[in-house]
């Protein structure tokens, strides 16, 4: 059985926030999420959590059944953290230590070093261009692993290694136990550091493997913002090449931002500046503007979304048209080849195929029967102040512009709304509704001048 600690308890000064930093965003995730989804990809059946500091936020993310959390109470070193969970987990067990600041680790690294402590103590480092900041893998003249160094008790030659320590470790639960006991803190830190037990392994003459790994997401950490930015931009870059090779017509691959997981067909288009949350699906041939965020949302084939528009729970149909600046808020679907336009929000609104909403109007808790048409200006009333009520317009209705309709109210396939109506009282089908004020025209009106002007 696998089971996974994943350390998560520091404080992260550098980060120069009151937030925990594994709880900073990444891709619109909480960077330790990503460590638990990895967790749980290669195979994990319990993961431990070791928290710290703001323990209850990050506990409160990270909550699930098969998560178990355990308090640090001091920071005294990773060796120290592993400690505070090693002794909840099954003798029986591989266990493997994952870092809640390293969230892009790739799972084919991880399998390699699980596979490696079915036969004892295994490591994952890997050679960087700029080591500084790690602990650095000491070999042999042989080549053969000796240890690992942390870098403020390295020496200037050991700095000058390029091969590094991800933290990445794996063992059997009982040899990992007698290890972690045996733990000093006999450096320049006065800390339990967890790579110690790979030293002593080796010198009980227990098999140490080190798996190299020549992916550069597998080491890096956050530890302030400017790194978290970094990592940002060379995951959303990753994101996009995958995108890419699977035929996504991407017009800058720096300028878009997947924050979940976005499923596209092929021929689909992404101009810059876009932003996708949660569960986004884009069927083939769909064309997605500038400046748009789209957000748990399915969008139909061939439909195009145009710049700056704001989709959110909805549905959009094959061949429809949104946009430039539409707000398409929850609830809403949209059927094939209708068309909104500028300016336009709707709300848990059902608009019909071929239907128009094409400027400045607002749709809320609405049913638009096929080929309608809502003129510019019109609004439903869909709230008295304590409740919300549908207003349903039938087949081929057309709202003339600046109208109200005060809902609950039904106007039937093929009414007509005269423009500038409030229209409080259902329409039958085919008959014109015309609600405002007669017009007055005044003859010898004179318009109304201030104290100071004269004729």
């Amino acid at each position: 059985m696998l089971e996974v600690i994943i350390l998560a308890a520091g404080h992260g000064s550098r980060m120069q926030s009151s937030t925990a930093k594994v709880l900073h965003l990444l891709a619109g995730q909480p960077l330790v999420s990503h460590v638990l989804g990895t967790a749980r990809e290669v195979g994990a059946k319990r993961i431990h959590m070791v928290v710290g500091h703001d323990a209850d936020a990050v506990q409160a993310v990270v909550t699930a059944p098969d998560v178990q959390c355990h308090l640090q109470q001091q920071q005294l070193g990773t060796g120290h953290a592993v400690q505070q969970a090693i002794h909840n987990c099954d003798s029986e067990s591989t266990v493997l230590v994952l870092f809640g600041d390293v969230p892009l680790i790739h799972r084919d690294s991880l399998d390699e070093v699980i596979r490696a402590a079915s036969s004892g103590m295994a490591m994952l480092s890997s050679h960087v261009p700029d080591p500084a900041g790690y602990g650095r893998v000491l070999r042999d003249a042989k080549g053969a692993f000796q240890g690992v160094v942390e870098e403020r008790d390295a020496t200037a030659d050991q700095r000058r290694l390029s091969e590094i320590n991800t933290g990445v470790l794996a063992a059997p639960a009982a040899a990992f136990c007698q290890y972690l006991e045996r733990l000093t803190n006999d450096n320049a830190q006065g800390e339990y550091y967890l790579p110690e037990v790979l030293k002593l392994a080796r010198e009980d003459g227990a098999t140490v493997t080190v798996v190299q790994s020549d992916r550069a997401l597998d080491c890096l950490g956050v530890n302030t913002p400017q790194q978290l930015e970094q990592l940002e931009r060379l995951h959303q870059g990753a994101l996009a090449d995958q995108l890419m090779s699977q035929g996504v017509l991407i017009v800058d691959r720096l300028r878009v931002d997947i924050r979940g997981a976005l499923h596209c067909g092929r021929d689909v288009c992404i101009d810059v500046n876009t932003v996708f949350e949660g569960t986004v699906t884009l069927a083939g041939g769909v064309s997605i503007g500038a400046n748009c965020i789209i957000s748990n949302s399915n969008i139909g084939e061939g439909a195009q979304v145009h710049p700056f528009t704001h989709i959110e729970g909805a549905e959009i149909k094959a061949g429809a048209s949104i946009g430039p600046y539409a707000r398409i808020r929850p609830g809403t679907v949209i059927d094939e080849v209708a068309k909104v336009g500028n300016f336009v929000e709707i709300k848990n609104t059902h608009l019909g195929r071929a239907a128009k909403a094409s400027h400045l109007a607002y749709l809320g808790d609405a049913d638009v029967g096929s080929k309608s048409n809502v003129g510019a200006g019109t609004i439903t009333c869909n709230y008295d102040g304590a409740n919300k009520y549908r207003t349903v317009l039938g087949e081929s209705v057309f709202v003339g512009s600046n109208s109200t309709l005060v809902a609950p109210v039904t106007i039937d396939s093929g009414g007509f709304v005269a423009a500038g109506s409030t229209i409080t009282d259902n329409v039958a089908p085919d008959q014109l509704a015309v609600a405002r004020g007669r017009q007055r025209n005044v003859d010898g009106w004179r318009r109304p001048k201030k104290p100071e002007e004269t004729d």
